[in-house]
């Protein structure tokens, strides 16, 4: 039996399981969790994957609601490909389409383990929380669970198939501005007022804005700004997302955001304490020879492949993609949404997103075909991740 046979079987099984998808997805979608909450679908997910005759490991990295499924050899020598589900939602719901990532990855780890007789390697599938709060692949990372991994790939709804995606590097930083209150009206030179201090902090950001390079975002809220117009604020505290291409060029923009906040403190005489209130994401580093191979497998199922757009957003998926090589592309939900709004929670939802689900869930299975069936394909993948 030769690939394109095979290949033509995995597309049918998924076809053939499509309404155990859409039943999946649509439990998801309607039960919405947020992040390290997401009890229900998770129970949902492991329970259907030993059925399949997975092998799962729940509480990955002491993480309640993180997982791993495992199908295949367990030899040495056998290639270990990753595939990366997600299904917490945001406050409002599914408005990124994790429930369909969770349909299409769980749809494409059990379309390859039928073929276990024809494919060598193992197949495991990571059941990843929290993407939208603290990004638990982060504690995986760090916790080594990836790094045996020849690949990790997994997908994302979105406006058009895209195949080469990238992200920016992220660091979430808190100020916490301390000074003095006084009454506003009777006493303010016995007062040290904090609020000036971050309104300052903003300032010098927006003049070092006109310094940094065009890949960088700084972004930021003030949450704590005082109590009342008749009391000099004597603590403030801002919350800041700071963003750039790639990690070594965001560690030198953080120092000079950091250096914007001890100038203010120092102008109004506060003290300054910061902190990271959110783990950290790294850039997202592309990888040709696996993107190519999606984009050809995406075009195998009759869809146009379109160019990428400039990096924008940042995901935990990038620090995956910094010990082992990954893809995160994107496949088209059918209209040009963007993810957190209200068109794209009603998507999420609808038939359109359950055709998202469906043709990623093939595309993802083909991929991991084409890798675990070409040693050649897993070397060339794993050069370019080493020579980067």
């Amino acid at each position: 039996m030769n690939n394109q046979s095979i290949k033509q079987q995995i597309i049918s099984d998924i076809d053939k399981r499509r309404e155990q998808l859409e039943n999946i997805s649509d439990y998801i979608y309607n039960n919405p969790e947020m992040g390290h909450k997401e009890e229900k679908a998770v129970s949902l997910l492991t329970n259907k994957l030993e059925q399949e005759s997975f092998k799962v490991e729940k509480e990955l990295a002491g993480l309640k609601t993180a997982f791993r499924a495992s199908y295949g050899s367990n030899k040495d020598d056998m290639p270990v490909i990753g595939i990366l589900a997600e299904y917490d939602a945001l406050p409002e719901g599914h408005a990124c389409g994790h429930n369909l990532i969770a349909g299409m990855s769980f749809g494409a780890a059990v379309a390859i383990s039928k073929f276990k007789d024809k494919i060598p390697g193992r197949i495991e599938i990571y059941g990843a929380p929290a993407e939208e709060t603290d990004g638990a692949k982060v504690t995986l990372v760090e916790s080594g669970v990836f790094d045996h991994l020849d690949t990790a790939i997994m997908a994302h709804p979105g406006p058009k198939n895209v195949t080469e995606v990238s992200s920016l590097a992220i660091d979430a930083i808190e100020f916490t501005f301390y000074g003095r209150s006084a009454h506003a009206s009777s006493a303010p030179q016995q007062g040290i007022n904090a609020l000036d201090a971050v309104i300052g902090l903003f300032n010098n950001i927006n003049a070092l804005r006109q310094q940094v390079t065009d890949d960088v975002r700084i972004h930021g809220i003030i949450t704590e700004g005082g109590t009342a117009p008749n009391i000099i604020p004597k603590k403030t505290v801002a919350r800041f997302y700071v963003r750039a291409r790639k990690r070594d060029h965001l560690n030198k923009v953080v120092k000079q955001v950091l250096n914007c906040a001890k100038g203010a403190a120092t102008a109004t005489g506060c003290t300054l304490e910061h902190n990271n209130f959110e783990f950290s994401f790294d850039n997202l580093k592309p990888n040709n020879v696996l993107s190519s191979t999606f984009k050809s497998n995406l075009e195998l199922l009759g869809e146009k492949v379109y160019q990428p757009p400039s990096s924008s957003g940042s995901t935990d998926m990038g620090n995956v993609s910094h010990v082992t090589p990954a893809i995160h592309p994107n496949i088209s939900i059918g209209s040009n949404i963007a993810p957190h709004t209200e068109e794209f929670l009603q998507a999420s939802g609808s038939e359109k997103g359950k055709d998202c689900m469906i043709l990623g869930a093939k595309a993802i299975a083909l991929t991991a075909y084409d890798l675990l069936t070409d040693t050649g394909m897993i070397e060339k993948v794993k050069s370019e991740f080493n020579s980067k």
